[in-house]
């Protein structure tokens, strides 16, 4: 799954996406530095394979994983091609979700494109060019749909739909706020890959000396994000930069200085993770212990499909034990004696945490 890191120019994405990524990612304090979308894969935290290493002491530890892309900034103008604007905005089309970040730090070493701090302004200057681009491409497919429905009534729905996207986007509200009372036009939607359509979690890159202040600033934008039914991940892109260079324990000992559990970017990728309704289940043995990704509400047919397709034909049966279940038998045997491992048919939902041993037929 992709998440595409997003925001105007010098707001940060590129020192976030370098802290993430731990890798050379272009950071540099004037507009347009990223030209081209930078593209890592990272892993999602998950300390349940450590635990089950420890069980299984297996050859290789695979976690799941995320593709963050970080796309160049956008500027007011950009549905309109400004700093490049349209070939960045079909960059943004690629990606599964978004991570805007918005920049609440002053910095006169690293100016801002529009002279003050303003995280709302900045917001609505990004909201609206996505929206002017979603709107621009539904105006041309209702063109094209409109006349092949005067002749082929299957069209018909698709018509009807486009015309409430139209009037969703001139109004100045994203796709994702519409409600579909019929899953098929939501389906039907899905497929029109708009950027207004897909998830979005706001980021505020804050300063150093912001980390534990109470901010009426960063306030103000949770309460933004609560009213949107978002996310809101608070985090110095340049402090998590300095704290990725860290040795584990420097970097143990260095949070626990700034009070922090954990450090931010992983906090970042797991609301990534769950933005995207997205869940981890487990395969464990000598060889590999691995955590495999899929939606919520997955089947284990599909599950098992994620292993190798020839698991999803050939499915006979799941046998599961739940990851708590197995760390208090101490292993698989003991769990199985305990009643913990259940067998499981086509139709259970597979759930997070899950351990999945599946039977098949070749």
């Amino acid at each position: 799954m992709k998440l595409g890191i997003v925001g105007l120019p010098n707001s940060g994405k590129s020192t976030l996406f370098n802290a993430i990524m731990q890798t050379g990612a272009q950071a540099a304090n004037y507009p347009f530095s990223t030209v081209n979308p930078n593209v890592g894969r990272v892993p999602v935290p998950d300390k349940r394979l450590e635990d089950l290493s420890a069980m299984y002491n297996p050859k290789v530890v695979t976690p799941a994983a995320i593709e963050m892309v970080d796309i160049a900034g956008l500027v007011k103008g950009a549905s309109q091609g400004e700093g490049l604007g349209n070939q960045f905005l079909g960059n943004i089309r690629e990606v599964d979700a978004l991570v805007h970040v918005v920049r609440l730090f002053e910095d006169e070493n690293v100016p801002h494109v529009y002279d003050t701090i303003d995280p709302m302004r900045d917001i609505e200057t990004i909201d609206l060019e996505l929206i002017f681009a979603d709107l621009e491409m539904i105006e041309r497919r209702a063109i094209r749909v409109e006349k092949v429905a005067r002749t082929d009534k299957t069209f018909a729905r698709e018509a009807d739909v486009l015309g409430k996207v139209m009037a969703q986007l001139e109004a100045g509200k994203p796709v994702r706020d519409m409600q579909w009372d019929d899953p098929e036009d939501e389906k039907l939607v899905n497929t029109f890959t708009l950027i207004t359509a897909k998830p979005v979690l706001y980021a505020a890159n804050i300063a150093e000396d912001m980390v534990n202040a109470d901010s009426p600033i960063v306030q103000k934008l949770a309460a933004f994000c609560e009213a949107q039914g978002t996310t809101l991940f608070v985090s110095c892109a340049k402090l998590e930069a300095e704290i990725a260079e860290l040795s584990p324990e420097e970097k143990e000992e260095f949070l626990k200085d700034l009070g922090l559990a954990s450090n931010g970017l992983d906090r970042l990728i797991s609301a990534g993770y769950a933005l995207l309704g997205l869940i981890s289940f487990l395969t464990a043995g000598p060889k590999e212990v691995r955590a495999w990704t899929v939606r919520q509400n997955s089947k284990a047919p599909q599950a098992a499909g994620k292993i190798h397709s020839d698991l999803e034909r050939g499915f006979i049966r799941a046998e599961v034990v739940a990851f708590d279940d197995l760390m208090k038998a101490g292993n698989y045997n003991a769990a199985k004696e305990q009643g913990s491992v259940r067998v499981e048919g086509k139709e259970y939902i597979v759930q997070d945490g899950d351990v999945l041993l599946i039977r098949f037929n070749v």
